[in-house]
């Protein structure tokens, strides 16, 4: 298997172009499902025509084992294991699907059979490509709940599992809320707040208030089944950019109360660290990221510092608090949500 056997360039094939700011890409597939899934969740980023960028094809064919070389494997994940020949990385997804990454065009082509492996495949590549791009452009992820209030942002740190999504829902009850990502906002250079909306991912049971038809449902590699909300469902309530303004350090709680209380600088500082510099709880690809030069892996370095100026210009913006939720989400909304009202309604008296 070489460079000139990855693309099976089929006219067959349905195609979707993304501009995730700058980063261009063109998604072709067999299967029109995961096309349209993958549709739904880039809407924001969706474009009629681009004018260049990787290719990512996604196959519904048996994946090509028997013509791959005999390498020994260089990464593994709990997805896959991947394999490094010349300038393209083989990734093996159990047996069920292989993927062929060419790091020299950034070209992606996926072979299985299951039509959820095709999706979230490409979905996790989708991330860690928009990730590598966006910190080359001084846009870092956050791993954060973001809304936004009178122009001003409003950042929720949990770990992964803490909630964010079901916090982001009840939170859109409010019409003065506005949205900019339930798990990974992008800052800039400055500490302005910019959206990455995606779909919304909720474990099963918390689909109650949403329509059906605005509900998937993917069974994943690692975690099993987890029920997504359509980008479609609050696109409308979605706001390209905020400026700085909140940043709560979220803590899970056995107790029935919502408890917002004034956070010290050091521990802002280490919440941002862990969930911007380090990005923890971000999907990094380690299958893909993982296969660089030693002058590559030296770069991060300077992206790590990146991070870190980002987030201490952010801090310098932004006011931080701990926000301890109990177990009644929608206590837990009412209560932000006030709490945002009431701290914009004197933001604005001051600047009187």
């Amino acid at each position: 298997m070489n460079e000139s056997d990855q693309h099976v360039e089929s006219p067959e094939l349905a195609s979707l172009s993304l501009d995730v700011y700058g980063y261009q890409t063109r998604v072709r597939s067999s299967s029109e499902t995961v096309l349209k899934g993958l549709a739904e969740d880039f809407a924001f980023f969706r474009r009629d025509a681009i004018s260049g960028g990787p290719v990512i094809e996604l196959l519904e064919r048996d994946p090509p084992f028997d013509s791959a070389p005999p390498l020994r494997a260089t990464v593994y994940t709990p997805r896959n294991v991947s394999y490094r020949n010349g300038n393209l990385t083989l990734i093996d997804y159990s047996g069920r699907g292989l993927g062929i990454h060419n790091r020299e065009t950034g070209d992606f082509s996926l072979y299985s059979r299951y039509l959820d492996l095709l999706y979230e495949g490409a979905y996790l590549f989708l991330l860690s490509q928009c990730g590598e791009a966006l910190d080359a452009r001084h846009l870092h992820r956050v791993h954060a709940l973001a809304v936004s209030i009178e122009d001003r942002a409003a950042l929720v740190l949990l770990p992964m599992g803490g909630g964010k999504s079901t916090l982001a829902l009840h939170l859109l009850q409010f019409p003065e809320i506005a949205f900019l990502s339930d798990d990974s906002p992008l800052i800039d250079r400055a500490g302005n707040v910019h959206a990455f909306p995606l779909r919304l991912g909720l474990l099963p049971g918390a689909e109650n208030s949403i329509p059906p038809e605005q509900i998937r449902v993917i069974n994943r590699m690692e975690f099993g089944p987890k029920l997504l909300v359509n980008y479609s469902y609050f696109a409308e309530r979605v706001r390209p950019i905020a400026s700085p303004g909140l940043i709560f350090l979220g803590h899970r709680s056995l107790g029935t109360a919502c408890e917002i209380t004034e956070a010290g600088t050091l521990s802002a500082l280490r919440a941002m660290f862990a969930n911007c510099v380090v990005g923890l709880g971000l999907f990094q690809g380690l299958e893909f990221v993982l296969q660089r030069s030693p002058r590559e892996v030296f770069a991060k370095v300077g992206i790590a510092l990146s991070r870190l100026r980002a987030s201490m210009r952010l801090l310098r913006r932004s006011r931080a608090y701990h926000l301890v939720l109990g177990r009644d989400s929608q206590e837990n909304a009412r209560a932000l949500f006030e709490f945002l009202q009431r701290t914009a309604i004197e933001d604005a008296k001051q600047q009187l």
